[in-house]
């Protein structure tokens, strides 16, 4: 059992049952990927698992997962809304590297008025105040990121990887059960400038990702630039390469 594997267990478990979940297409090659690292008996196998579901309220769940061994293990899980929901993002960036613990847990908003705000960052906002004291807050953090995220923005260092697996795994489930609950009550938005709206926020997010991936450098170094630009423009942040096919159909 690795550090994060558990997560992906619940959250497969709690979409099964809150959604009516469908796979969502893994294009060839990225189902899983792995590379021997290091050398002698400081060698590791780094193993990368990808996971993509969707729902109707849902265009894309997805996952990667990342075990190397105890100093290297990440969990990238984002759930993106369908065009037509004003829904925020579902973000959770789980990493542990030899220098220690970075967690990243958010309901990322697409827009950041007050009324918005009220409808999506409020209802999450105490339980993001309950884990403040085991989970402080991790210090500086980009300030070309911080349109992304919201005021119950989960950033946080823990020391102890006994905090991951108690807080951490607990802020995580509260988030991800709150997140689905606002996917229960969400409306479709008809409105044609607020779906315009909707589409440029997305991509305006997926766009700052793709540029700005962290994962970049460490994908790059085990399986190459290729398939890492590929892994990230066709499958973690794939929405302007499905535009433009639906554009061409």
């Amino acid at each position: 059992m690795t550090l994060y594997q558990p997560f992906l267990d619940f959250a497969i478990e709690l979409l099964q049952t809150r959604l009516d979940l469908q796979p969502y297409p893994i294009p060839a090659g990225f189902e899983s990927k792995s590379a021997i690292v290091g050398k002698g008996k400081h060698q590791d196998e780094v193993l990368t698992t990808s996971y993509g579901y969707q729902a109707p309220k849902l265009r894309q769940i997805r996952a990667a997962h990342v075990q190397g061994g105890h100093s290297l293990q990440v969990l990238n899980f984002v759930i993106f809304p369908q065009l037509n929901y004003d829904l925020p993002f579902f973000g959770a960036d789980l990493v542990t590297l030899p220098g220690g613990h970075l967690i990243a847990l958010d309901i990322q908003p697409l827009f950041h008025n007050l009324e918005y705000q009220a409808k999506y960052t409020q209802p999450i906002l105490a339980i993001f105040e309950s884990y403040q004291q085991h989970l402080p807050w991790g210090g500086d953090f980009p300030k070309e990121a911080q349109p992304f995220f919201s005021p119950a923005f989960l950033w946080t260092r823990p020391e102890k990887t006994e905090a991951v697996e108690s807080h951490v795994f607990a802020a995580f489930k509260d988030y991800l059960q709150a997140y689905l609950d606002l996917v229960d009550r969400a409306e479709p938005v008809t409105d044609a400038q607020a779906l315009k709206d909707i589409e440029q926020s997305q991509l305006r997010y997926l766009r700052y990702r793709t540029e700005k991936d962290p994962a970049r450098g460490m994908f790059n170094r085990f399986y190459g630039s290729e398939w890492t630009e590929e892994y990230i423009h066709g499958f973690l942040f794939d929405l302007e390469r499905k535009l433009v096919g639906s554009q061409l159909s």
